[in-house]
């Protein structure tokens, strides 16, 4: 998978313009706050739909443009794609795979895919829980189009049942609508949990090997799965999870009415990290933790890669400077096979490490 150019128009501090990128490597460098990050935004945008950092399309678009065009001719797959996106302050969005008309972002999602690394995600292991489930959300989101699809009924629901907790001292008439929701949760959330414990198992192994080649085999790392307690088996059958959700959330009944809050379900889910045999968030050092977010990224690829037949496309944002000499060359080391972007205020030696084509950035304008 790589993207051959990319054209944007009224996107962040890029008023109108296009770039032609290398097959391998593309270093992008300048000084902070001209647009390094996001450039690597657009691309993230196109492969999904969403963006890492803006919770509107509106924050996307330029403070003096009503509307703003992303667009990226891609080859994947041995075909060749154009993605389209159109935002606009006042209307819904347009998306479009090749000039047709894109429901949703997972139709953008089976062109390309892209993992992105940055900085916040070196504190992985030590953020909480949220951080770690979007992580897992992030990749299956583009991985599986269903998930996306149950992901999404499941936040609804999620926001609809809380409101109801949250006013039916008020208003206990609200109360005959729980049951509708509670079933409704139950149903996405066994998929959800279903697919997640699937991508950790996968996960666990390929991380495990980085982790162990990144340490000079001095340490091991474990990653497991954390859901529902009543869930035996979280990669089993469907009907069965179901049924466990439903006598998990029947035994919370009393205390989410109590607290007015929504106790029971995956969107408690965490991923707990091991290392040597210990809890990586309560005891491993800042370089232990280092590692294993590095293993966790560069694993993630490695699933991308096998269940696409491609590598995805890599950005790598500001991540290097971030890094000590032995961690950088292991993740150098292992970017090969695929597009990679990679961000940071100096040329200095990258290009001379990675070959490629280097792109200057300052003020929106590249060259």
């Amino acid at each position: 998978m790589r993207i051959d150019r990319l054209e944007l128009s009224g996107f962040r501090n890029y008023q109108d313009q296009a770039a032609d990128f290398d097959p391998g490597c593309n270093v992008i460098f300048g000084e902070n706050a001209q647009g390094k990050t996001n450039l690597l935004e657009a691309i993230i945008y196109l492969s999904c739909g969403k963006s890492p950092r803006a919770r509107t399309d509106r924050e996307l678009i330029g403070f003096e443009e009503n509307a703003a065009r992303l667009c990226a001719a891609v080859s994947a797959r041995e075909r060749e794609f154009q993605v389209e996106a159109l935002l606009y302050r006042d209307k819904r969005r347009r998306l479009s795979v090749n000039r047709v008309t894109a429901k949703s972002g997972a139709a953008l999602s089976e062109v390309y895919n892209t993992v992105f690394f940055c900085p916040d995600d070196l504190q992985l292991i030590r953020a909480g829980a949220a951080a770690r489930r979007k992580f897992l959300d992030t990749a299956l989101c583009q991985l599986r189009p269903r998930y996306a699809a149950a992901l999404a009924a499941y936040n609804r629901a999620y926001e609809h049942k809380t409101r109801i907790l949250r006013d039916a001292e008020e208003r206990p008439d609200l109360l005959a609508a729980l049951p509708e929701f509670n079933e409704s949760l139950v149903r996405m959330g066994a998929i959800l949990i279903h697919y997640r414990a699937k991508f950790v198992e996968r996960l666990a192994q390929y991380a495990a090997r980085h982790h162990l080649e990144c340490s000079g085999g001095r340490e091991t790392l474990e990653v497991r799965y954390q859901t529902v307690s009543s869930v035996q088996d979280p990669g089993g059958d469907m009907a069965v999870l179901e049924e466990d959700l439903r006598r998990h959330m029947a035994s919370h009944q009393a205390a989410e009415r109590a607290s007015r809050l929504c106790l029971s379900g995956p969107h408690k889910d965490d991923l707990a990290v091991w290392i040597n045999g210990r809890e990586a968030k309560q005891y491993a050092s800042q370089g232990q933790t280092r590692t294993a977010a590095l293993a966790l990224k560069l694993a993630e690829r490695e699933i991308y890669c096998n269940a696409a037949g491609e590598y995805p496309v890599l950005l790598l944002d500001d991540v290097l400077s971030e890094l000590d000499p032995r961690r950088q060359e292991f993740v150098l080391n292992r970017i090969a096979g695929g597009q990679v972007f990679i961000t940071c205020c100096e040329d200095d030696r990258l290009p001379a490490l990675l070959g490629g084509k280097v792109l200057h950035v300052h003020q929106g304008l590249l060259s």
